[in-house]
C-alpha cells in the first residue's frame, strides 16, 4: 500500500525524523491498508493514494515531535481523533506513550480498537463530545498533553483541550500556516494556558504551524460550554 520501504525512508530524512525502521514501516503499511480498506464503509480520510497517505497523515503527525521535548511515557490524549492523526503514529515512533483516542462517532472508535489490535498497541478508547469528557473527574486534567489536528480555530479548539491537560503539561495544536494566533490569547488565557512557541515549517514544500501551550493554572470549572455556546460565542 505504502511505497517502497526506501522511498519511505527518503522522505522521513527529508523532513528530518530520524529512527524510520522496517518495524516502523510496517505498521505504518498496516495503517495505511486497513484505513483505505475500512474508508469504504465508514468516512474517515478524503486521502487514499499511497504518497498522501504518508506524507500528509504520518509524517504531518510525526513531525511535531522534532519541536517539543516529550517525557518518558508521557500521557496524551487526541481529542476529535478521527482515524488516529496525529496520535497513532506518534505512538508507533514513541511506544513508551500512554495514549487515549477521543471520537464522538462510534464508528471511527470501532475502527480505532479494530486498529490499534491489527498494530499491538496499546490505548484506552473514549467515545463521547469533548465538551462532556472534559467534564468528568476521570479525564479533567489527567494527561500531559493533549493534541488536535482539526479544522477549528484554536480559541475553539483550546476550549475543548485545554481541560484534559494538568497543571505544568501543554496542549498541542497543528495548524495550517495562515493560522490566527492572536485571537485565540484571551482564550488560552482564560482557560489556565499560555502560549508557550509557535512554530512554522514545511512538509514537501506546503506550510505548517505548530502551537504549543503550557498549562499554567486549573481551568475554571464552568469550561468547557456546550458545543452551542462556543460555537455562538467563542471566547
Amino acid at each position: 500500500m505504502l511505497p517502497d520501504f526506501e522511498l519511505c525512508c527518503t522522505e522521513f530524512s527529508k523532513n528530518n525524523i530520524a529512527n524510520f525502521d522496517n518495524e516502523k514501516y510496517e505498521k505504518m503499511n498496516i495503517y495505511a491498508e486497513f484505513l483505505v480498506e475500512y474508508n469504504e464503509k465508514v468516512n474517515l480520510t478524503a486521502l487514499t493514494q499511497p504518497h498522501d497517505i504518508l506524507v500528509k497523515h504520518f509524517i504531518d503527525s510525526v513531525a511535531p515531535l522534532n519541536f517539543f521535548s516529550v517525557p518518558e511515557g508521557a500521557s496524551i490524549i487526541d481529542v476529535g481523533t478521527g482515524a488516529g492523526f496525529p496520535s497513532v503514529p506518534m505512538k508507533i515512533f514513541r511506544p513508551d506513550l500512554k495514549l487515549t483516542l477521543l471520537d464522538s462517532l462510534d464508528k471511527r472508535i470501532t475502527f480505532l480498537k479494530l486498529l490499534c489490535d491489527k498494530l499491538d498497541i496499546e490505548a484506552d478508547f473514549v467515545h463521547g463530545r469533548a465538551e462532556d469528557i472534559a467534564k468528568m473527574t476521570e479525564y479533567r486534567e489527567k494527561f500531559y498533553f493533549s493534541c488536535a489536528r482539526a479544522v477549528a480555530n484554536l480559541s475553539t479548539l483550546s476550549e475543548y483541550c485545554i481541560p484534559f491537560v494538568k497543571v505544568g503539561g501543554s496542549f498541542i495544536s497543528l495548524k495550517g500556516p495562515s493560522e490566527d494566533i492572536e485571537s485565540a490569547s484571551r482564550a488560552i488565557e482564560l482557560l489556565g494556558g499560555e502560549l508557550s512557541d509557535v512554530i512554522d515549517y514545511e512538509i514537501d514544500d506546503e506550510g505548517r504551524r505548530l502551537v504549543l501551550v503550557k498549562k499554567i493554572s486549573q481551568t475554571p470549572s464552568k469550561y468547557p460550554r456546550n458545543s452551542a455556546q462556543i460555537k455562538k460565542k467563542p471566547l
